[in-house]
């Protein structure tokens, strides 16, 4: 990475110009670069691009928890989301309960919590998993906690849209069912993400190089997010943003 910006404000960067012009996007827990990414967004388009986020004392407009944004995805006012797993497959497939044979798993996470529901629901899911490795990017999920596919007699207006790693951006082709790689980070290049992936994908005609992050935008990130970002992700906005939260604040 550049001296001018870490990796954490490079992922904000990439992942914000994945998101629309309009529409609202929900940020769920432990989420502190896509939050942050959103939180760009909406700064850049005056507020066109609005956010909610389930946890914190700020952007946080449900006094219900999950169930309320549960209620909101299923009526179609959650634009984008994003999701994560402890492993995902070439078939956009999540697994968020464990590794191993279920259900003598070798090792248990937190679990699905509403995962298979913001699948199925949210139109732009964006999948963020800063670790780009063989154990994450498997052939095949161990379990399938959210399935990134549906056969064509199930309704699903939602499903996965983009992958963003630490090495690369790729999209995925719902009706094919497969990744595509569109652009490789700074540094790195297809083969290095052919070697840490564990499934098959396609190449775009031309893979091009993940942009840098526009100095405008990391000034506006420094010195407006994160005092936003403070309220929900309180030592990331430090570590990351520069942003010291005051004592009772």
């Amino acid at each position: 990475m550049s001296d001018a910006y870490s990796e954490e404000e490079f992922l904000i960067c990439a992942v914000r110009r994945l998101l629309p012009a309009r529409g609202n996007g929900a940020i769920g827990a432990a989420s502190p670069i896509p939050g942050s990414a959103a939180l760009l967004q909406r700064e850049l388009t005056g507020g066109a691009f609005t956010v909610s986020m389930i946890h914190g004392t700020t952007n946080n407009p449900f006094t219900d928890g999950g169930r309320e944004l549960f209620d909101c995805a299923g009526q179609g006012r959650v634009d984008v989301f994003f999701l994560g797993g402890v492993q995902i497959d070439g078939s956009a497939n999540l697994n968020l309960v464990g590794t191993g044979e279920y259900p003598s798993l070798d090792r248990r996470f937190p679990g699905s919590f509403g995962s298979a529901y913001m699948y199925f629901t949210v139109p732009n899911v964006i999948l963020f998993r800063p670790e780009h490795s063989r154990r994450v990017f498997v052939d095949q999920v161990d379990f399938i906690s959210a399935p990134g596919t549906s056969p064509d007699d199930v309704r699903r207006p939602g499903g996965p849209r983009a992958l963003v790693t630490g090495l690369c951006i790729m999209s995925f082709d719902r009706a094919r069912g497969r990744f595509r790689l569109d652009s490789v980070h700074p540094g790195h290049g297809v083969e290095e993400v052919r070697d840490n992936t564990g499934f098959d994908f396609d190449l775009a005609d031309e893979v091009a190089v993940t942009p840098e992050p526009d100095p405008a935008h990391l000034d506006i990130l420094r010195a407006r997010i994160g005092r936003e970002v403070a309220g929900t992700y309180p030592d990331f906005a430090a570590r990351v943003l520069g942003f010291q939260a005051e004592a009772g604040g």
